[in-house]
């Protein structure tokens, strides 16, 4: 079974619970990731948006395969401003993405005490930011569409270019959150199970189809 996301505005204090949207909160030495870009010339670090946290310890009932850690904070950053309607200096398109346009990070631990919220604000300290949502998860097929962690992209294709692969995280088009991906397009961070056990966050591929 699959992990279904679902998405509820909330009054709650989310800082360091399981939250999308909003700004990320991480240990003090965790960076914020960004993806090098080019621009009228010029190459700078362009921050990738953050997309959610996961609170480890509010999947592990769900999760029993035991293919995520029980404990500490995952990170989802990728680079879809284009698809919330933002200019954006990242250019996406289906298939493939290159590396680092979607990125996982992981704290072990969580210390409300250690924790910092980062924020990302423009010249005038204005937010830039959607205001987050609280997460509240539920069971779904393993090939479902929608919002998930874990089980099968919901694509047929992207299963069959990939299929000794899972999706650890899956992003649908929603108008809720105002996310487009186009043409009924899926995006999928796709993982070996082999990697998902030892941690190599790093290992995953970004594929929209």
């Amino acid at each position: 079974m699959a992990i279904k996301i679902n998405l509820a505005k909330t009054e709650r204090i989310l800082f360091c619970g399981s939250k999308w949207w909003g700004d990320p909160d991480m240990p003090a030495d965790m960076q914020y990731p960004t993806v090098k870009v080019e621009e009228d010339g010029d190459t700078f670090d362009y921050p990738l948006t953050f997309i959610c946290q996961i609170n480890c310890e509010d999947i592990a009932a769900f999760d029993k395969e035991n293919l995520l850690p029980h404990e500490g904070m995952l990170y989802f950053f990728g680079a879809i401003d284009s698809f919330l309607g933002y200019d954006s200096p990242t250019e996406n398109s289906l298939g493939e993405w290159p590396k680092g346009y979607f990125i996982v990070k992981y704290a072990k631990e969580i210390n409300m005490e250690t924790f910092q919220t980062c924020m990302m604000v423009d010249d005038d300290d204005q937010t830039l930011t959607e205001p987050e949502l609280e997460i509240i998860f539920s069971e779904c097929e393993d090939t479902d569409k929608g919002i998930k962690i874990l089980g099968l992209p919901a694509n047929s294709a992207t299963r069959n270019d990939y299929p000794d692969m899972l999706s650890l995280f899956q992003l649908d088009s929603s108008d809720e959150i105002g996310l487009q991906l186009g043409d009924s397009a899926i995006l999928n961070f796709l993982f070996k199970q082999s990697d998902l056990h030892f941690c190599n966050w790093k290992r995953g591929k970004a594929v929209l189809k």
